[in-house]
């Protein structure tokens, strides 16, 4: 009985998103950009569309900015490691280097006008 509970509510939602996002697109679009104003079918297309390009079907795990958030975890992860087997003396010298870079970095340049 929960299970048909919760897939009910779910049904609700979807059908819900399509109707808010037809009533924004036709309450925004034609008066601001002079753009058609869209049925409850487009507008649930609009809605897998933008869910194909934008969001992706990842599953739960990838919530908002979860792929990153790995990403960013496994980077700070393999830094620390290297930094735990390097000796005090390497480890001083990695310091000063990326001081140093950071120091001569002219922030105010491009790229393209440094080679200049």
């Amino acid at each position: 009985m929960k299970g048909v509970k919760i897939a009910f509510f779910v049904l609700i939602g979807i059908f819900l998103m399509g109707y808010i996002v037809m009533s924004l697109w036709n309450w925004l679009v034609p008066d601001l950009f002079h753009g058609p104003v869209i049925s409850y079918c487009q507008a649930f297309g609009l809605l897998i569309l933008s869910k194909i390009l934008f969001g992706g079907f990842k599953g739960r795990h990838c919530g908002p900015g979860g792929h990153w958030r790995h990403k960013r975890h496994e980077w700070k992860r393999r830094w620390e490691e290297k930094m735990a087997n390097m000796t005090p003396e390497e480890r001083e010298k990695f310091r000063r280097q990326l001081k140093d870079r950071c120091r001569n970095w002219d922030w105010d340049k491009t790229e393209s006008e440094k080679k200049d």
